[in-house]
């Protein structure tokens, strides 16, 4: 999965820490700075370019590299001169440099080569990226390039990468200068290119031209048989190619002690060897040319730490060698399109061909999955159980079924999040075309982050806002997803119930209720226990064209014995023909076969269920998502600057925002608080000093409208005497609603921002409205009327509404906050007093570790 490395410390590339990338046809490099031990593979690559090559670069025929110029090159201070090399294996095959014009300067000169072999493999492009990312933490705003004008190749780099690049033609060079921060153009173009990336490595791995499998005994015993056994007999049209150190026929097949042996295009290799046998099987697929591993074998990072180091090292050589890696201890992948039928997992059969793309983490559980999915009749597009997740992730899957057009459906059953920023954007794009159903753990690591997790409402409530279907089981997950394989849908809410029992159409409305749907005037339907199908076939197909109704549900309860003749008691046929309105229908028959095509569910509940779900998703493809808004006075740096060191200076880390805390001040004697209120301005307000207790005035801890020293004095006494002599002295400012607005880093979805109304009772039924970052204009609003407590807001029993505008714009500067500075794990700002007129910050509360995991930024990475 591409990762970015944020901003903090503990994910910058380093010599000692390189990283993985993928190029433009899916295949993996490695990328690390420079050192001056690479001198001679520096010499090595320019000894392999070729004239031209050198000419483009050096301007110059350059034939060699002077022992001068290569110490230079190699040497370098990792601020403001940086190089980075790309290798394939252990062979360098590009280098990307910049080097600052002056000490201090805010400029740098860029320039990389590339070998000729991998030109045009979007190397150039990962180097810049990195470059810039590197540039810009040390402070250099600007990077400038001199490209010979025959150098198309290197001209296109930087034009398409959405820099506003300025160019001038002087001298037979022309002369580039760009800005190098991010910009929403530059943003779009790198993720345009992870995107185009990851879906290719994995359409490598699912329409391979030949497989070779690794560990499947001669006996036909064992998971390495198993899976053998599945591909041949699933049909797969490439090669197949055992590899064994002795057999010469595998399960009827012809076997190699090598895969390079069999002379086939290999670009798939199975794995089902012991862990310690991975480093020879990674060397042997690699050398017969193949694009990944899937390593069903167990044993490696669930086994304990040193498995865990044995997968490290699979992954570590498998992109070393250009490869992905599927697990380990995963069930496989298959790929059900009638010209690959790829069944290279665990499970004897697999589902018929269909349009839903599933993904499993749990390997023992996909086969689960898969059995129940045949079962019901839910066909597959293609399947992959990622296992302990090492490389290949849920949202590289995401990436590659967006585009996939064979899939319409994705449902995802996910024990962990990998990288939850990635995913939550990935939903939010994708769900807009195809949607995504996901079975996900609700379990929050302890000490996830200096703040509380969040509770199971807030959880689905971010699932929602990204237009993810989260669903509680297995049975759920399947529920929907056959209704969304099967059936349009609703245009809203209005449910149409027509059924032949007054009990089944009952409980139908009552479960409608349950589910947020309205049921539609004129409804539920009895026809009553008596009516054939004829009748039923008019009342359904009167739903079906009745335009005050969104989608039907159908209840069937047999007939009595003897009670309808054959043709009446045809309610199958009747149902498939009245239900051709283009609206989404779903079925419970408990008696008699269900017509192909319509979801059919046990119970009358489950149904209404899942259409619920799907309905709750149709709401969020019909609003406007909104957009991130331009926000004034907004001072990046300035923020950074606040958070020197272990601590934050709170409020000039807010005013960097545009959040104005009001002032206060701390006394520990009655005579340093009379101070403080003289600067300060009377009237003030006295507050206990510990936290937790500096806005509850429900417990006394509050003092307000100290007009004089003699209500100070009185008020400081009784403070001291309840709760310690350490007070804050604050100027009052007009009451207004109090409110609470948080920050905390959710292991799910990254940081989230929190909004509810303050106060003990809002605090105890945990009334608060989440969002993830960044947000939209439309999430800050929509958090500002989601509490349950939000009419006190608008103006309640007379009162005058507040300035909720300006509550959404405080939401997208702590938002924006959020976003842009990693290393605040939680903020809370309480109380927030809302008025007609504005708003006043009164306390803010800032919690600061290290950068926290933030994945989705900065330059592309494994």
């Amino acid at each position: 999965m591409s990762r970015g490395p944020g901003e903090g410390p503990d994910v910058v590339t380093t010599v000692d820490q390189p990283v993985d990338v993928l190029l433009s046809d899916g295949s993996t490099v490695g990328l690390r700075p420079i050192r001056p031990q690479d001198a001679p593979e520096i010499v090595a690559m320019h000894g392999r370019f070729s004239e031209r090559t050198r000419y483009l670069r050096y301007f110059s025929p350059y034939p060699r590299i002077p022992e001068r110029d290569l110490r230079r090159f190699v040497t370098v201070d990792h601020r403001d001169r940086e190089a980075f090399v790309v290798l394939v294996g252990d062979r360098i095959v590009a280098v990307g440099r910049y080097e600052r014009l002056g000490p201090a300067a805010p400029e740098a000169e860029v320039a990389f080569v590339v070998e000729d072999a991998h030109q045009g493999r979007g190397i150039g492009s990962v180097l810049l990226e990195h470059l810039a990312d590197a540039a810009g933490r040390a402070g250099i705003g600007h990077f400038v390039a001199e490209v010979l004008p025959t150098n198309g190749a290197m001209l296109r780099v930087f034009a398409d990468f959405g820099y506003q690049v300025q160019r001038q033609f002087a001298d037979g060079v022309v002369h580039l200068t760009f800005p190098i921060a991010p910009t929403e153009a530059t943003l779009a173009v790198q993720r345009g290119r992870e995107h185009r990336t990851e879906a290719r490595s994995i359409a490598r791995l699912l329409t391979p031209r030949g497989v070779a499998v690794y560990g499947a005994s001669a006996t036909g015993q064992g998971v390495g048989a198993a899976v053998l056994g599945h591909l041949r007999d699933g049909g797969y049209p490439g090669a197949i190619v055992p590899v064994h150190p002795s057999a010469r026929t595998v399960a009827g097949l012809p076997a190699y002690p090598s895969a390079a042996d069999a002379g086939v295009d290999v670009d798939l290799a199975v794995v089902a060897v012991p862990p310690d046998a991975a480093a020879g099987v990674v060397a042997d697929a690699a050398a017969a040319g193949a694009h990944g591993l899937v390593v069903i074998s167990a044993g490696f990072a669930e086994a304990g730490p040193a498995g865990a180091a044995a997968q490290r090292a699979l992954v570590r050589a498998a992109h070393a060698a250009g490869m992905r890696v599927v697990g380990p201890n995963c069930l496989g992948v298959a790929n059900t399109d009638g010209r690959v039928r790829l069944n290279a997992t665990l499970a004897p059969v697999l589902p018929a061909p269909g349009r839903v793309g599933f993904f499993s983490q749990s390997g023992v559980f996909g086969v689960a999955l898969l059995a129940e999915a045949q079962r019901r009749g839910l066909g597959l597009s293609s399947f992959v159980s990622a296992g302990n997740r090492a490389d290949v992730s849920g949202n590289d899957l995401l990436q590659f079924w967006q585009d996939d057009p064979g899939t319409d459906v994705i449902l995802l059953y996910l024990e962990t999040f990998g990288n939850p920023r990635k995913f939550a954007r990935l939903v939010r794009r994708i769900g807009r075309d195809k949607p995504v159903v996901a079975l996900a753990s609700l379990a929050r690591p302890v000490g996830s982050g200096v703040a509380p997790t969040l509770d199971e409402a807030a959880v689905g409530a971010l699932f929602a806002q990204s237009g993810v279907i989260r669903v509680d089981t297995v049975a759920e997950l399947l529920d929907v997803g056959t209704l969304l394989a099967n059936q349009p849908l609703p245009a809203g809410g209005r449910v149409g119930v027509v059924g032949n029992s007054s009990a089944l159409t009952g409980l139908a409305a009552t479960a409608c209720a349950g589910q947020g749907l309205t049921v539609a005037a004129g409804y539920p339907h009895d026809v009553g226990p008596h009516a054939g199908a004829a009748a039923f076939t008019a009342a359904l197909a009167g739903a079906a064209a009745d335009d005050g109704v969104d989608a039907l549900v159908a209840v069937f309860a047999p007939p009595l014995p003897g009670q309808l003749t054959v043709e009446e008691a045809d309610f199958t046929a009747a149902v498939a023909a009245a239900v051709t309105g283009g609206k989404p229908t779903v079925v419970t028959f408990l008696a008699g076969r269900v017509p192909v095509g319509l979801p059919a569910y046990p119970s009358v509940e489950e149904a209404v269920r899942a259409l619920g779900r799907v309905g709750r998703y149709a709401d969020w493809l019909r609003r406007d998502p909104g957009t991130p808004p331009e926000l004034t006075g907004v001072d990046r740096a300035a923020g950074q600057a606040a958070l020197r060191g272990d601590a934050a200076d709170a409020a000039a880390l807010l005013a960097a925002y545009g959040i104005e805390v009001v002032g206060s001040a701390p006394a520990g004697t009655v005579d340093e608080a009379l101070a403080a209120a003289g600067r300060l301005g009377w009237p003030v307000a006295l507050k206990a000093a510990a936290p937790g207790l500096r806005h509850r005035l429900d417990l006394g801890a509050v003092r307000l409208d100290l007009a004089d020293p003699v209500a100070l004095r009185r008020a400081y006494a009784d403070l001291a005497a309840a709760f310690g002599a350490d007070v804050l002295v604050q100027p009052m400012v007009p009451p207004g609603v109090a409110c609470v607005v948080e920050l905390r880093e959710d292991p799910a979805f990254g940081p989230v921002v929190g909004f509810g109304l303050g106060g003990v009772a809002t605090e105890l039924l945990g009334d608060r409205a989440w969002r993830a970052v960044p947000l939209t204009d439309r999430d800050a609003a929509e958090l500002v009327d989601e509490p349950r407590a939000s009419p006190l807001l608008h103006g309640h029993r007379g009162a005058d509404a507040v300035d909720r505008a300006a509550l959404a714009d405080l939401l997208l500067r702590v938002g924006r906050l959020a976003d842009e500075q990693p290393r605040v794990r939680s903020l809370t700002l309480n109380p927030v007093l809302a008025r007609p007129d504005g708003v006043s910050v009164l306390h803010a509360a800032v919690g600061v570790g290290t950068a926290g995991a933030r994945p989705d930024t900065g330059p592309r990475r494994l």
